[in-house]
């Protein structure tokens, strides 16, 4: 499904606008938010106790946008989740929901609340964007009606989704998207029927929106990159970590990077869920994030984005993600290789023995070469090059094809794939690259304390080869070329980790 707000019968209107107020740069804001959650029951509350928590949570909101406001913030992201909680069945979820309409009907909430029925949480969430002049994109829950003409239509008559939502500067609701790829546990929600592709326009570039597990997927997310040209993607998730490849902040920045676009991530924020992990991501560079494990607190991050990156950052085709890999003869090695799991997934790995060396392991069709230097070899540390081929199918499926140089858990290699928080090893050079057979791969370096690296210190190649630059020994504590081959998923993904 194509959905584009921008309503025909102002687009000359907002293009000659556009043509005069447009920006080159704008400030983006995302929110982390430790959102205020239900109690748990199997029975339905009262609409009267759903908008009290939904207030309490927007009262948290309201005080990140006003900041944001204040501090010069063209637009802010929250969460998915953020103004309810995830604590629900379909019945008990239902008091929360309201009908949201298509943004064709152009619609001010905040100065006509009763248009369309009760909705009291759009009417404040336009509030907020009118009186603030700041686009806000939210993340709620959406009712439609349905009845037995509808073969698919549930039993109880209405379809129910997780919702995403957009109010401009002037409080009119520009855009909505339904969440196609649903996590596991969102049993309180419906598929849609077909994937949308939602786009809206503002004087600072066109954006795109999805949620959380939808950035693993080709519908809608490459699709809206590649199909809809895009400058920037708006992001609610609750994403909760899973060491060593599956955190949020490296995977979300290496996505940015590799689509070139700007992406916005606003995650809640539930250290006892591993939710952690937001920032605004250029496809040259992390412009701000915000990882903590050790607190309960929400945190505001703005920085200054480009808005129209697309003009001026290499396309990633430019890239050949497999012409090194192809081109050079797998490194021999007497030792034996051994299987780890990642996530579910059976690895092939081998060990790191030297200070210094190369080495390939290979999994199906594909080959991982590493070339690299320590600044020493601890023997309390064991490094592991690990390469995996094939079709993920806990929480969700989808075929994915990895490279990855790792530091196992322990000394014993049964522990090669377990997380790991910190390391003492240092590397002095590094040379990762793959055979891969798509293009879709994503380049990931995460050090010691689940910090990114800088720019500065890594680059990746046009034949495919994620290098380090610079003299300035690092902390590995993951290197990761983490490729989808989506021509290889099933027909829809349906779950994964947000």
């Amino acid at each position: 499904m194509i959905i584009s707000y921008f309503p025909k019968y102002v687009a000359v209107l907002v293009l000659l606008v556009l043509s005069v107020s447009a920006l080159d740069t704008f400030i983006a804001a995302v929110y982390e938010h430790a959102v205020i959650l239900p109690n748990r029951t199997e029975t339905p509350v009262s609409k009267e106790e759903t908008l009290l928590l939904m207030n309490k949570n927007i009262d948290v909101l309201e005080k990140a946008i006003k900041l944001a406001a204040r501090k010069g913030a063209h637009i802010i992201v929250t969460p998915e989740d953020g103004i309810y909680g995830w604590v629900f069945t379909r019945e008990t979820i239902y008091p929360y929901l309201e009908d949201i309409p298509d943004p064709e009907v152009n619609w001010i909430p905040c100065r006509d609340p009763q248009r369309f029925g009760h909705t009291p949480v759009q009417e404040r969430l336009s509030c907020l964007a009118k009186n603030n002049t700041i686009y806000v994109v939210a993340n709620i829950g959406d009712k439609k009606p349905c009845n037995a003409s509808d073969p698919q239509c549930p039993p109880d008559g209405h379809y129910q989704y997780n919702t995403d939502v957009v109010f401009d500067s002037e409080g009119r609701l520009v855009a909505r998207y339904h969440k196609y790829n649903l996590f596991a546990p969102e049993i309180q929600f419906d598929f849609p029927k077909d994937p949308e592709f939602v786009t809206f326009n503002t004087p600072f570039g066109k954006f795109g929106i999805f949620t959380c597990f939808d950035i693993f997927s080709h519908e809608p997310a490459v699709v809206v990159v590649e199909e809809f040209q895009v400058d920037s993607i708006v992001y609610p998730t609750a994403w909760y970590n899973t060491l060593p490849l599956l955190s949020a902040v490296p995977f979300h920045s290496a996505w940015a990077r590799a689509m070139g676009v700007n992406l916005l991530a606003a995650n809640t924020h539930n250290t006892s869920m591993h939710m952690t992990g937001s920032g605004n991501y250029a496809p040259d560079a992390v412009k701000v994030y915000h990882y903590d494990m050790e607190t309960e607190s929400g945190q505001l991050m703005l920085s200054e984005l480009k808005s129209w990156p697309r003009r001026e950052t290499i396309s990633p085709a430019a890239v050949d993600w497999s012409a090194y890999a192809r081109a050079v003869k797998p490194f021999s090695s007497e030792q034996l290789n051994f299987p780890g799991m990642i996530y579910f997934d059976e690895f092939t790995f081998t060990e790191l023995k030297r200070n210094a060396g190369n080495y390939t392991v290979c999994q199906k069709d594909l080959c991982c070469h590493l070339t690299y230097r320590m600044s020493e070899k601890r023997t309390d540390e064991v490094y592991a090059l690990g390469a995996f081929d094939g079709l993920h199918t806990v929480e969700g499926q989808y075929y994915l094809q990895i490279c990855t140089l790792l530091k196992c858990q322990t000394t014993e290699l049964r522990t090669c794939g377990e997380p790991v928080g910190s390391v003492f090893t240092k590397f002095e050079e590094f040379s990762l690259s793959g055979t891969f057979g798509t293009s879709y791969v994503f380049p990931q370096i995460l050090l010691s304390g689940s910090q990114l690296a800088s720019e500065t210190h890594y680059k990746v190649s046009r034949d495919g080869r994620l290098q380090s630059r610079g003299r300035t020994p690092l902390p590995v504590l993951v290197l990761a070329l983490y490729g989808r081959v989506f021509e290889r998923d099933p027909p829809h993904l349906g779950q994964g980790p947000g």
